[in-house]
């Protein structure tokens, strides 16, 4: 999945409906609200609420800074 897909802006969460930002370099969705990465396995990302991993508080900011200096 590359940032400019535009699947990326119909995909939502499972779990809160809400946007999931891409991480390339993990081949993964992330939802920052609920701190889950969800994975992209061939180019079809794995959104089942039981695909979802839990991404530790040191984890999470530095995912959320890597997120903001991509967005500028």
């Amino acid at each position: 999945m590359r940032p400019d897909d535009p699947l990326l802006t119909i995909l939502a969460c499972p779990l809160d409906k809400g946007p999931l930002s891409l991480l390339p370099e993990e081949e993964a969705l992330y939802n920052p609200r609920l701190r889950l990465s969800y994975p992209i396995v061939d180019g079809i990302p794995q959104l089942l609420p039981s695909s979802g991993r839990k991404v530790e508080a040191g984890d999470h900011e530095d995912l959320l800074t890597r997120l903001k200096a991509s967005a500028t």
